[in-house]
Order: C-alpha cells, then structure tokens, then sequence
C-alpha cells in the first residue's frame, strides 16, 4: 500500500489519518508523537477496512457472500469470520423480532434512496417479498443453505463491525489512545495522555442536505467504547412533502411510519451502538421508548 492511498495529518496534539473504505470517509486519530509510529497505525487500519469491505461486499464476485448467493440453495460451508457475523445476524433478528433482517437486502432493487420523489409501486414491493426471511434460511454453524433467489447483506452491520476490528489490531500495536472512525460510526480505546477523551459531534441531520457545510447538533467527550449514529439524512425520497426513510420494514418493504431523522448511541463496542441505533430507527414513533430501555446516552433528532 503506498502512500497516495492515505494522508496523515499532524493536528495539535495528536496525528490523523484518512483514507476512503466502504463508501466512506475513514479515519484514525492517534494520540502518539512519532509520525513513524502513526503512519504503521494508519496503514493498519487501512488494510483492514479494505479487508473487510472485500469480504463482505455484496457488489463483488470473488467473495463468501457471493460464494452464498451462487450456491442456489445448495450448503455453504463459511469460515469462523462469517459464521460469528451470521450468528450476530440472527441474535438481531430475534432481539427485533424480525425487523432486522439480512435477507431485506434486495429491497435496494426497487428502491433508490437518491433524494428524488421516484417511489415504486405496490405490485413492485410485493414482488420482492418472498425473498426476505431470516427464518426460510438453515443455518447451522458452520454451514449455511439460502433459499435460491434470496441474498444476504450485511450492510446494516459491517462497517460498525469493520470499526471494532481494526481498533483491535490497534491495540495491539500501541498502548496510546486511538480513535477509529469509518463514515461517522467510531470506537476509541481509552482516554488521552492527560485524561481528556476524544470530541464527538453528533450529526444534525437538517443541516447535511439544506444547509451546509454539516453542523453538530451538539458535541461531548468520548472516553470509552463506540458511537454509531443511523438516519435518513444521506439516503431518502421525498414526495409530496413526505420523506421515505431508507429504513425498511422487511415483512412490508416500506419504510418505518414516523421513524427519527437520526438516532446516535454510545455504548461499549461500535458494533453495539450500531445495532442499537438501527433496533431505534425500526421502533419509529416508539424510537425514544426503545432507547429509555437500553440504559445509554443516545441522542434522537426528529
């Protein structure tokens, strides 16, 4: 990997590198002197987001997820990686009570989340249905048997997965505070030199589209653990002053009724907070009712 794959920046007090992965905007603050030590950590985690992007990405075809779909129907024997992240993927299933679904995935075919007011028709949704539902598929670690026509997607949990993954390659590099970030979804290991956590600004979702340049609609420090934030701010329909929210509900196809622009959760892994912030979003009107339950600071925009 050379160095036009990433910039390293040194802020202040501490060193920032970027690098694009997974559709987004990446990066890693490090709160370590030596530019060296920085560029090794940035290139680590680097390496791993783009790991995981190819493993897991639903657009490739030299992958397990594409080794699944081809398989119409027939068992796939996964490795111990995809076995953890499809049980993770049931534990959601059955904590939603069956709003999150990795099999929804194929909804994308008749919706584009593109800011425009192109909704498509009833007859179009009901089409896809048959192919979503997390209880048609066998599974039973390590083999796995998808019904022929359906896919998986785990859009709705790799990136928060990728962040915790290569905040543990980290931490094995360097016992300094660290923060991974990829695309807003963030988990730092431990507070700074001198006992400050990292700033965090939760994103306020009316002013990524309407108004930019993004403003926060608040900040705090983040000492421990992940954040993840799910909303419609980046991905919607708007027609006849109605907004579509890209969160689906799998046993409809469309769109959660009253869900919040945006739902921010910490908790103690990204991967966490992620799942608890997308469980929110499916709640829709009982979004906040959801998150008084969990017991962590979150942040609900409407």
């Amino acid at each position: 990997m050379g160095d036009a794959d990433y910039t390293l920046e040194f802020r202040a007090d501490h060193w920032v590198g970027r690098f694009q992965a997974m559709a987004s905007p990446c990066e890693v603050l490090m709160d370590v002197e030596q530019e060296a030590q920085a560029r090794e950590l940035t290139q680590i985690a680097h390496a791993e987001a783009l790991r995981i992007e190819h493993k897991f990405s639903r657009y490739r075809q030299d992958n397990i997820v594409h080794r699944i779909h081809r398989a119409q129907g027939e068992a796939v024997e996964v490795d111990p990686e995809t076995a953890a992240l499809l049980d993770f993927a049931g534990q959601c299933y059955t904590l939603s009570e069956g709003l999150f679904d990795i099999t929804s995935g194929v909804l994308r075919q008749v919706w584009r989340f593109d800011g425009s007011d192109r909704l498509p028709t009833t007859a179009a949704v009901k089409k896809i249905l048959p192919r979503i539902g997390w209880e048609k598929i066998r599974w039973q670690r390590p083999r796995l048997c998808l019904p022929a026509g359906m896919e998986i997607d785990f859009g709705g949990i790799g990136k928060e997965y990728a962040v915790d993954k290569t905040l543990q390659l980290l931490r094995a590099r360097t016992t300094a505070s660290v923060l991974v970030n990829f695309g807003g979804d963030l988990v730092t290991s431990g507070p700074r030199r001198h006992g400050q956590g990292w700033i965090v600004g939760v994103e306020n979702p009316t002013t990524v589209v309407d108004n930019p340049p993004l403003q926060s609609h608040c900040e705090f420090e983040l000492n421990q653990g992940g954040v993840a934030t799910s909303g419609d701010s980046k991905r919607f329909l708007l027609k006849r002053g109605v907004r579509y929210s890209h969160i689906l509900n799998p046993r409809t196809g469309w769109p959660i009724p009253d869900a919040p622009r945006a739902v921010t959760v910490t908790a103690a892994t990204c991967t966490d907070a992620g799942i608890l912030a997308t469980l929110a979003m499916l709640h829709g009107k009982q979004a906040e009712q959801f998150l008084q339950t969990q017991h962590t600071p979150y942040w609900c925009i409407r």
